[in-house]
């Protein structure tokens, strides 16, 4: 089986490609940058160039795809709308198009996000709810949701959507909660204060959000093509966890006392205060569920920081 991962270079795209091998199969990662000594074959492309990416789908004539490239920082999408519904939306196209011509009979995830749903009407939010995207990230997200349900609709492409609440875990950049905690903590515990205490920048400390490890998100997109049909479906943990929760159970695990400060650059505009999904659809169709308990997630992204602190790596 030969499998396709756009975003290869990213947080879950690493993953993905990861679970590929180990599930037996050829992998062919996309990515925009280089990606030195991967252990499959790299192809780096820009996905928005549609003759770029035909002429890579007619190359490798994938048995599966998982599309995962995406500009997915909510804070940036603020800073830069055009640029990220420009590339999250005109990269899903061409893919699309490129499959739909070249490789037909191709499955497709495309991963959707649970940040398309907006301020929830009812809690836990399940895939019959409105879109309601409160930012431009999630606007971009939605858009790309609509596109590949048209593709599986009117092409009659095998294409599963997957709605991913917040997944977190090592390799994860710091622009998001869990990492930008663990990597805070892992600086100051790089510095050895002496007083042994250390302040933690954060965002609204009561906005509660789904979290589930990258791990588990990954063996779902993998088990969303072997078993599902092409529909739309909610990966998530359906528990809701506090930012302050967060740090004060990542402060468990380090031996500073942990204090925190708000940061007002680190507040959202259009705040959603909770958002908690259900994964009952999805459990349904694949039989995941989450696997790994998020205390283990934090220890495992914190250690993960620790070891590029002492490796003097910041990025």
């Amino acid at each position: 089986m030969r499998a396709l991962v756009t975003g290869v270079s990213g947080f879950a795209g690493r993953h993905m490609a990861e679970h590929c091998l180990e599930r037996g199969a050829e992998v062919v990662g996309v990515g925009r940058r280089p990606l030195p000594d991967a252990p499959f074959e790299y192809a780096q492309a820009d996905l928005l160039d549609p003759d770029a990416v035909r002429s890579l789908v007619e190359r490798v004539k994938p048995d599966r795809v998982f599309h995962l490239a995406a500009e997915a920082s909510v804070a940036r999408s603020w800073e830069t709308p055009a640029s990220v519904i420009e590339h999250n939306v005109q990269s899903t196209l061409n893919l699309l198009e490129a499959l739909r011509t070249a490789a037909p009979e191709s499955q497709v995830l495309a991963a959707c996000s649970g940040e398309e749903y907006g301020e929830p009407e009812e809690l836990p939010v399940g895939e019959s709810h409105g879109l309601r995207p409160r930012n431009p990230y999630a606007t971009s997200k939605a858009m790309t949701d609509l596109l590949a349900g048209f593709y599986a609709d009117s092409h009659g492409m095998h294409v599963v959507r997957t709605r991913a609440f917040n997944h977190a875990g090592p390799g994860q950049s710091d622009t998001f909660v869990v990492s930008s905690f663990a990597r805070q903590i892992a600086e100051a515990e790089a510095a050895e204060p002496p007083d042994g205490r250390a302040t933690i920048s954060t965002g609204n400390p009561d906005a509660r959000r789904d979290f589930s490890d990258v791990r588990d998100v990954v063996r779902g997109y993998w088990l969303a093509l072997e078993r599902a049909k092409p529909d739309v479906f909610n990966v998530c943990s359906g528990r809701a966890t506090s930012v302050s929760d967060i740090l004060m159970r990542l402060s468990e695990h380090s031996s500073l006392a942990v204090e925190r400060r708000t940061d007002p650059a680190r507040l959202r505009k259009n705040e959603v205060m909770e958002i908690r999904g259900s994964h009952e659809k999805f459990t349904a169709a694949t039989g995941w569920r989450p696997e790994i308990d998020f205390d283990q997630t934090l220890r495992d992204t914190l250690d993960w920081w620790r070891e590029r602190v002492a490796a003097g790596v910041t990025q």
